[in-house]
């Protein structure tokens, strides 16, 4: 599919394949092939193949720099894929595909180029349910430093961020956390609305 023909999908459910790995995409800084937008509609064209396949995706938002401060406000979006890649290797595709667009993994939340993250796969807990708790629950000021040495899924941070959870809703509105058991509307009218009202459509 060409990049015109997957932009113009933007939010239209395929029929022939339902989403089962949902990503969530950044960036706050250029890239060789322009600004971020640029950059975040290039990466969506290059991770479809016919090992993943794009599905749908939200529109894009402008959204602060997280945590505040931290740089230039971001172009965030979500997309669904239809894959039957593992986890681990669609983690690995993600890094790639970052890597071709200049990321440099140096800072634990800074300015980049692209930020993919694999949000959830299916209703899978990667890898395993005591592990997902640890990390969910993890205090802010270990979040800034440590970082899990291996996949950890649901994303453990999904159900707090308004600059992922605006977009999801979007797309995806009645996807149920699997271990929340709350569905990504519920998820995010559950967050304060001066942080709902920070994600902007563009």
């Amino acid at each position: 599919m060409s990049q015109a023909n997957l932009m113009n999908a933007d939010t239209r459910i395929s029929q022939a394949f339902t989403a089962n790995a949902w990503i969530a995409l950044g960036g706050n800084m250029p890239s060789v092939v322009g600004g971020p937008l640029d950059t975040l509609r290039a990466a969506l064209a290059h991770l479809n193949s016919d090992s993943f396949q794009f599905v749908t995706k939200s529109s894009f938002y402008k959204t602060p720099c997280f945590p505040k401060g931290a740089g230039p406000d971001y172009v965030n979006a979500v997309a669904g894929f239809h894959t039957r890649l593992g986890p681990s290797a669609v983690l690995d595709l993600l890094h790639e595909v970052e890597a071709e667009f200049g990321r440099q993994r140096e800072q634990r939340w800074g300015m980049r180029t692209l930020d993919l993250d694999l949000l959830a796969y299916g209703d899978d807990v990667v890898p395993d349910l005591d592990s997902y708790k640890i990390w969910q629950e993890l205090p802010l000021e270990l979040q800034k430093t440590k970082a899990p040495e291996h996949l950890i899924l649901p994303h453990p941070r999904l159900h707090e961020r308004a600059f992922v959870l605006v977009p999801f809703r979007e797309i995806a509105p009645d996807w149920r956390h699997p271990v929340l058991g709350k569905t990504i509307t519920e998820l995010c009218d559950a967050l304060p609305e001066e942080e709902i009202s920070e994600v902007v459509a563009l």
